[in-house]
């Protein structure tokens, strides 16, 4: 069995603490910390998405990022970027194959006890893959598919009624598209 991740605690400004705790207490207690998102996208004007495995506790089945996950203590953003894209769908990458488009702040709480205090660096990146290159980490990954941009744009705005995204970060996977089609072009 995997051993828990020791993940840095920030300040609400992003600054670090110096203090680590236990995957399992950060969304307890709530703890601002660190993710890494890395979104992958083709020649084709098509973006991988990666549905949550039903397993998850937070939006399962829902459809994401095409790679996310906790930035462990003394790890670097993009080490743990690397790190994820190997664990949830089996490919490796450098990093100079990740550009960051920014850093967005996702504050949320649940009705399940869960308080969300992430930072989520992204990254995106072109990719040549296709579907069969991957290998999908069935505990974090249900399954992935390529969209195309206006597709995804679709599925966004009838995201009250389609039960396919995370409603609440509309706006971020908004900025994801934009930063996205401003490099295809």
């Amino acid at each position: 069995m995997k051993q828990e991740e020791n993940i840095a605690v920030l300040n609400a400004d992003g600054s670090p603490t110096g203090v680590t705790c236990l995957k399992s207490e950060i969304h307890k207690k709530g703890y601002y910390h660190d993710t890494a998102h890395v979104w992958l996208y083709n020649d084709h004007a098509e973006i991988l998405l990666a549905q949550r495995a039903a397993s998850k506790t937070i939006y399962p089945l829902l459809w994401d990022v095409s790679v996310a996950g906790h930035v462990d203590a003394g790890e670097t953003i993009t080490q743990a970027a690397i790190r994820e894209t190997k664990e949830e769908i089996g490919i490796e990458i450098r990093e100079n194959d990740l550009d960051k488009i920014g850093v967005y702040d996702c504050f949320q709480s649940y009705t399940n006890g869960i308080v969300d205090n992430e930072f989520h660096h992204t990254f995106v990146m072109k990719t040549g893959l296709k579907l069969s290159d991957l290998k999908i980490d069935k505990n974090e990954v249900g399954q992935v598919k390529f969209v195309s941009i206006p597709e995804f744009r679709n599925l966004l705005k009838e995201s009250d009624f389609n039960g396919h995204f995370i409603k609440n970060n509309t706006p971020y996977y908004l900025e994801v598209i934009e930063a996205i089609t401003h490099r295809l072009h």
